[in-house]
């Protein structure tokens, strides 16, 4: 991958991309209409929300917006030129789970909505209907309080993609245009992803990074820089011998497969300028050492990729806001960022 971390082949997409709605009373909606609106500027892909449009409608208005919308029924998706309505109007399918929150105060009704929304995307690119799933922000909370068994988007969407079968390894990469990084340990407290982190762990994410990597990216020989887990890699095994037991040898596994990858390599040296002309994608110990160098770097433009699915999913990187939903200030610059790469990602997979 080049450093400004794109796919090389520019081919069109071939289908739309299925958006969920997210959290109806989070900051969803508003990105979603505000990318709609930005469709020509920003050349967003041709993208349909899979939502209520009564209310998005209702929140188009609370944001002082005439909106143009179309109904797409579910049974037209995969026949209409979703291009074609993307240019005059915001095309809506509905999933039957219709919403009432109001900005900020999610209510019962939320998690029928954000949850209908992911399992027909999920349909939708497994019937062939959409080239890609970019999913909205989603509040994990009012989902756990209706019975939502899964810590949150990513295992969600392995079940999904599983069907039958048992579910793929999901990898969570954060993407920008400045550095590409991978937690092996996601949502875990410190103590335990460290007690949890083991070779195995490190050589299976990369693995599935590199597949990836190659024919998602269209990236020949990636080029991965693994981190230490300790202060300084352990410092020779006098800050801790994880690095020594744990990460090297996934490392020396790895090499022997024939990929390019480096480490234990210190963190707090890995991802300045100069270093991160030397790798494509970094894969890091634990949640924070990945997620603060990306969000530090691109903080409005990061995007939260999912590897190791049977199809492409994208999402902004950050969460549902609440506190400014509704209001208009909320910033589309990371789902924008989002459509794009998906919609790259799935011409890349397409002329493959």
């Amino acid at each position: 991958m080049s450093l400004d971390q794109k796919p090389r082949r520019s081919h069109s997409v071939v289908k739309p991309i299925a958006l969920t709605l997210g959290e109806p009373a989070g900051i969803g909606p508003d990105i979603t209409i505000a990318a709609w609106l930005r469709r020509n500027s920003d050349a967003v892909p041709p993208f349909y929300l899979l939502g209520d449009r009564t209310f998005i409608a209702a929140r188009a208005k609370l944001l002082g917006l005439d909106l143009p919308l179309l109904d797409l029924p579910l049974a037209e998706v995969g026949q209409r030129d979703v291009s074609e309505i993307f240019t005059e109007a915001l095309p809506i399918a509905a999933t039957g789970h219709p919403a009432t929150a109001q900005p900020g105060d999610p209510d019962d009704n939320s998690a029928g909505a954000a949850i209908g929304s992911i399992r027909q995307a999920v349909n939708d690119v497994v019937a062939g209907h959409a080239g890609a799933v970019v999913t909205n922000p989603i509040a994990k909370s009012v989902l756990y309080r209706a019975g939502f068994a899964h810590p949150g988007h990513t295992e969600f969407l392995a079940e999904l993609a599983a069907a039958n079968a048992s579910p793929p390894q999901p990898v969570m990469l954060l993407w920008s245009p400045d550095l590409a990084v991978v937690p092996v340990t996601i949502h875990l407290p410190l103590r335990d992803a460290i007690t949890t982190l083991s070779s195995r762990m490190i050589v299976d994410t990369v693995r599935i990074v590199v597949a990836d990597l190659r024919s998602r990216f269209g990236i020949s020989n990636p080029r991965i820089a693994v981190s230490g887990l300790n202060p300084h890699a352990g410092e020779d095994g006098s800050l801790g011998t994880e690095d020594q037991t744990i990460v090297a040898p996934a490392v020396a596994t790895l090499r022997t497969e024939a990929i390019d990858v480096k480490g234990p390599l210190p963190a707090d040296t890995m991802f300045h300028e100069a270093a991160r002309r030397t790798y494509d994608c970094a894969i890091c110990m634990y949640h924070d050492q990945a997620l603060i160098p990306v969000k530090t770097l691109a903080f409005d433009r990061a995007v939260n990729v999912t590897l190791g699915l049977p199809f492409i999913r994208t999402s902004p990187d950050h969460g549902t806001a609440f506190d400014i939903a509704g209001t208009g200030r909320a910033n589309p610059s990371s789902l924008i960022a989002a459509l794009q790469l998906a919609a790259r990602m799935a011409a890349s997979t397409h002329s493959a």
